[in-house]
């Protein structure tokens, strides 16, 4: 009965346009008020500000409003411009140039921000314009700035990471080490997509560029370099805990922005620190939904069911499991944000995980890599919305020119699946 409650309710608002922390906060709710019949109200929602007071308390999750707030600060000192210059010296020339700077710089990026909607939105309104003015097609331009801004979510430093290690109690370090080759394999699959598609088209190469301006263009891009040499070389060496990282992000993006690029000024700061606030309230509050679901789903017993089904299902076979797991994350991935995604299906999936003896870290991955490729999926994915907008083109055409990239990143979402050295092998 409280199954039904719950899920109906969830997949009825869901399907009515109802905001997705919305649709997990009141099949909550309502599954409560079925489990507390005969008791009184004010008993069956006292326990709602405990539940939600936990879901956003653990000491892991500081990390976000810091690495949201460093994200901001590196977009708003114009980092973007200076990465985008560089990659187009050293590779522009090339045909095809564009679509591989596009790649690049997003891959650079990821390690700013570690969000996939902001790295469309900040490298989208210069990289879309260019890749058109080269010979590709709009659709396809903003196909590919949405898929490789999807990056985001698996190149450390990662929200999504933070997030899933704080609900599996998996180390948030480990996590972000083992992003980085999966995220840099990602990358690597999308530029020979773009490639392959761009023979089709009269691409035209920018001029090469001299020793003497690819130098210019480094130095003019080393301290957003540095950036991720500082926040992951801090954690991997020890130094700071992720935690750490972020704030120690945060006060270096203010000295590059203010006292060495100079594009930030003070009165500047009261409008990047309230975007921040808004941005980590919104995670924050699916944060709190999301854990309301989660607890549902525990007290009622819900996840030892499913958890118990999922295990008789894969018979033991780590094969039969990750087929389950990569198919229902991509279809959720289509519709679900990713923090939501994770408090629904974490606990459902570590238990078993457990029983076949795969590594969380591994796991980890895996479902990122999935949530990932369905920021591009459409229906829902978020960062085909952001690009279309970028490149005025609707969703029908940009869920065309996704398809070849769709292919390409589902063949690495496979290899690393089932090739978990590629996670595991900077984890100790």
């Amino acid at each position: 009965m409280i199954a039904a409650v719950l899920f109906i309710t969830f997949a009825v608002l869901l399907l009515i346009g109802t905001p997705i922390a919305v649709c997990l906060g009141v099949s909550s709710v309502a599954a409560m008020l079925v489990q507390g019949i005969g008791h009184p109200l004010n008993t069956i929602m006292s326990s709602l500000p405990q539940l939600f007071s936990a879901s956003t308390s653990k000491f892991v999750l500081l990390a976000i409003p810091f690495f949201i707030l460093a994200g901001n600060i590196m977009e708003k000192a114009q980092i973007s411009a200076k990465l985008i210059h560089l990659a187009e010296t050293c590779v522009g020339h090339l045909k095809g140039g564009l679509a591989i700077v596009c790649v690049i710089v997003a891959c650079f990026f990821a390690a700013i921000s570690g969000s996939g909607p902001a790295t469309v939105a900040a490298l989208g309104l210069i990289l879309i314009p260019g890749m058109i003015r080269s010979g590709y097609s709009p659709a396809f331009s903003a196909a590919l700035m949405g898929s490789a801004g999807a990056i985001g979510v698996i190149i450390p430093p990662s929200i999504t990471f933070v997030v899933y290690g704080s609900i599996a109690d998996v180390s948030i370090g480990s996590l972000f080490k083992a992003g980085v080759l999966p995220g840099l394999i990602m990358g690597a699959a999308l530029i020979i997509a773009a490639l392959f598609v761009g023979r089709k088209y009269d691409l035209v190469s920018l001029p090469k560029a001299s020793g003497k301006e690819r130098w210019q263009a480094f130095k003019d891009a080393f301290w957003g370099l540095l950036m991720p040499v500082i926040i992951l070389g801090g954690i991997y060496g020890g130094i700071f805990t992720p935690t750490e990282a972020a704030a120690v992000a945060v006060v270096y993006g203010l000295v590059v922005g203010v006292f060495i690029y100079r594009t930030i000024h003070f009165k500047e700061l009261w409008a990047i620190i309230i975007d921040s606030a808004s941005t980590t309230a919104t995670v924050m509050f699916i944060t709190a939904c999301a854990g309301l679901f989660a607890y549902v789903l525990t007290r009622a017993r819900l996840d030892v069911a499913i958890s118990g089904a999922l295990e008789s299902i894969t018979g033991g076979s780590t094969i039969v499991f990750f087929i389950i797991v990569n198919i229902i994350l991509l279809i959720a991935g289509c519709f679900l944000d990713s923090t939501s995604a994770l408090y629904i299906f974490v606990p459902l999936f570590v238990p078993v995980a457990e029983a076949l003896g795969i590594n969380l870290v591994h796991l980890g991955v895996v479902m990122i890599v999935n949530l990932a490729i369905g920021l591009y999926t459409p229906p829902v994915g978020v960062n085909l919305y952001v690009a279309c907008g970028v490149a005025n083109v609707n969703l029908k055409q940009i869920s065309k020119a996704v398809v070849p990239l769709l292919i390409a990143s589902i063949a690495v979402l496979l290899l690393i699946t089932y090739v978990p050295g590629i996670s595991t092998i900077f984890v100790s």
